[in-house]
Parts: structure tokens; C-alpha cells; sequence
């Protein structure tokens, strides 16, 4: 056993946050049995969580996020005079104070850590000019910022390391450990009336591709006649804009917003509630829900961002669409419409999601961690 520090963001941050039991929150639940403690440092929330698990101690900056990095200097550096922490996990993405912070931390600290990159903003694809700009920062920094880092941590086997070797980063040097933990008890085929022919889950960002996904729709239904029914999951700043267009393409019977499930039991209903995810991502570091669904027997139509290209490549449990309105038009229909690739797809995810067994991929990343602590 031993003592973990984890440096992570907001959105880790967020699922912490009592009510909001999201990824980092499950993965925690299990995780935490192989330490001592766990210290999660964050950016600011509104009520955050104090102590999770007995032994899991989260300190939430109070300060707004420009000043963040130097409240988690300080504050590591004052906790680590009396915990004496064994290894460092930094979640590092533009414009990377995680990573320079955890630099000047091993410094005065002699304390060793893995630098993860679960996601490259714009990469493959940008969804926006601030995306643009992040790839070419991540591009440029991401060598100087691996040198003291005893590896990277990446999520995928082939996109963010292929990324990441352009960049400069040492193959040796890249590891991949797998994210998508997924509770087999709680995401199965269940026997549920499908209600929608669609399902989309995730932050309403624009780098989900969320609004090419209401230009998919639109065509489906005024130039083909071929009513798809979307139930979009989640909730974001695109939010407002997405209702808008929504109403002003006629699109109210065709078009539902659930909002944010509470948790991953309501995650895993509406799955099965519906017959295919669709997840058309500019860029991704999984996403965990294309295994979630995949482990409910639903068939995915992805972009080939993230893990996507890693879990089709063999054994399909879905397909590859195109960032293209039309194509994923194409896709939706020709599945819907082909009862035998459907039933193929569908016992082939079921077989694919085993690999990620929540438990065992858990237990790995542990294991995993432990063998970079200096003896």
C-alpha cells in the first residue's frame, strides 16, 4: 500500500461534487482500495466534496482558476511535509499548469509522477479555433513537459501515442493503461421497449460534434422521409443554442433532451432504451460510453477519434462514420434497416466490453502506478 497524490482538472473535479456522481467519482469507489490515501487536488467547485471512502481527502482551490496553479503548489507542497506521498498522477492538457506545477513539485519534493494525457484538444480534428490553438500548444510544449515525468499515461493504443511521437515524446517513454472501467452488473442488455432510434451521451460542447448531429437529423427527415428519433443525454454551453435550432428546423418530434442522468444505473436504461449510440466526436480521449453501450448490446456509430479505431478493428461492435452529415444518415438507416448486421454488432460489443471489466481494469491501473514508485 501506499500514498497517491492525483492533480486533476475540472471536469474530474465536478464529479466529485455531491449529487454528481460521474467517471472519476465510480472509478474512485474501487480505486481507492489499493492505497493508503489518496489526495485529489482541483480547481474551485461550488460545495465540494471533503472526504470520500474513508481514506480519499479532495482540497478544492478557493480561488478562481488563473490563480490555481499556485494555490496547488502551495497546497501540495504544505500536505506533503505531513503525508509524505509515494507518486503523482498530473491529468495534463493545455495550457498545462498541471504539468509545470508537478515539475516544481518533483523538484523540491524528490517525489516521482505520471504525467496522463486522456485527450489531445483538436486532435484529429478541431472543432473550433481555441482547439486549433491547443493542438499546436500541445505539439510544441508536450516534449519539454514529458522529460521529468517517469512515463505517459495515454488511454488509446494508437491515436494520442501516434500524436505524442510527432510531438517529440520518447515511444519507451508512452504507456498505455486503459480508462474505460466499465460495471458489467450495471451496464447489460436489459429487456426495455426501444424508444429511439438514436442516443447521444456527452458534454454539449463543440468538439462532441453535437451539431452535426442536428444537421444528420435534419436531413434524415426532410430529404429522406426517414424520421429518426435522437434522444440527446447531457447537458452544456451549447445547450440553449441546440433547443433553438432544434425548433426552428421542425425538429420537436424527432429531437429529445433528457439532460444529465444522475448516474450510471439511468446511463444504462436509456442505452437500452435505444437502439444505437451515435458519437460523432471532432476528438476524444475514450469515450468510456461507446464501451457502456457496447456492453448493453447496443451497436455504436462513431467518428474514429480515441478508443473507437481500437475497439472496431477486429470484431465490430459498430461502424466508422465520417464527419459528414450524410454519411452518418447513410449508417443510421443502412443499420436500422439490416436486422442481421444489427444482431451482429450488438453480441459482438457484448464480447468486446468484457476486456474492460471495471474490477480488473481498475486493479491493472493500480498496479500499473505502484511499479513507478522509487524504492
Amino acid at each position: 500500500m501506499a500514498k497517491l497524490l492525483m492533480i486533476t482538472g475540472i471536469g474530474s473535479a465536478e464529479d466529485l461534487v455531491s449529487n454528481k456522481k460521474g467517471a472519476f467519482y465510480y472509478t474512485l469507489e474501487e480505486f481507492h482500495k489499493y492505497w493508503d490515501r489518496i489526495d485529489i487536488v482541483v480547481p474551485r467547485v461550488k460545495n465540494p466534496t471533503k472526504n470520500l471512502f474513508g481514506n480519499v481527502f479532495i482540497h478544492s482551490s478557493p480561488f478562481l482558476l488563473f490563480f490555481h496553479p499556485l494555490f496547488f503548489i502551495y497546497k501540495i507542497l504544505k500536505l506533503h511535509r505531513e503525508v509524505k506521498f509515494d507518486l503523482m498522477t498530473v491529468q495534463e492538457f493545455p495550457p498545462f499548469y498541471n504539468g509545470i506545477g508537478a515539475w516544481i513539485i518533483s523538484v523540491f519534493t524528490k517525489v516521482p509522477y505520471v504525467l496522463e494525457i486522456h485527450h489531445v484538444p483538436g486532435y484529429p480534428k478541431a472543432g473550433n479555433t481555441k482547439e486549433r490553438v491547443y493542438r499546436w500548444l500541445m505539439r510544441l510544449f508536450i516534449r519539454f513537459d514529458a522529460k521529468r515525468a517517469k512515463v505517459i499515461r495515454v488511454v488509446n493504443q494508437k491515436e494520442t501515442p501516434d500524436f505524442l511521437i510527432r510531438a517529440g515524446v520518447p515511444s519507451k517513454k508512452i504507456i498505455y493503461i486503459p480508462s474505460a472501467y466499465i460495471d458489467l452488473s450495471t451496464f447489460k442488455p436489459m429487456s426495455l421497449l426501444k424508444k429511439y432510434d438514436l442516443i447521444f451521451v456527452g458534454r454539449l460542447v463543440e468538439n462532441k460534434g453535437i451539431n452535426l448531429l442536428l444537421e444528420a437529423v435534419k436531413f434524415s427527415v426532410i430529404n429522406l422521409q426517414f424520421p429518426i428519433k435522437c434522444l440527446i443525454v447531457g447537458e452544456g454551453p451549447l445547450m440553449k443554442n441546440l433547443k433553438f435550432k432544434t425548433i426552428n428546423y421542425k425538429l420537436e418530434t424527432n429531437i429529445y433532451f433528457y439532460g444529465r442522468a444522475k448516474d450510471s444505473p439511468e446511463i444504462a436504461r436509456l442505452l437500452n432504451e435505444s437502439k444505437i449510440l451515435i458519437m460523432p466526436s471532432y476528438n476524444e480521449g475514450g469515450p468510456r460510453v461507446a464501451v457502456e453501450a457496447m456492453a448493453c448490446g447496443i451497436p455504436i456509430l462513431a467518428t474514429s477519434v480515441g478508443i473507437v479505431p481500437d475497439l472496431l478493428k477486429n470484431s465490430p461492435g459498430g461502424e466508422i462514420i465520417a464527419w459528414d452529415s450524410t454519411d452518418i444518415v447513410k449508417k443510421a438507416e443502412g443499420l436500422l434497416n439490416d436486422p442481421e448486421r444489427y444482431r451482429e454488432h450488438s453480441l459482438n460489443g457484448i464480447e468486446i466490453a468484457k476486456q474492460f471489466e471495471r474490477k480488473a481494469m481498475i486493479k491493472n491501473y493500480a498496479d500499473k502506478l505502484k511499479e513507478f514508485i522509487q524504492k
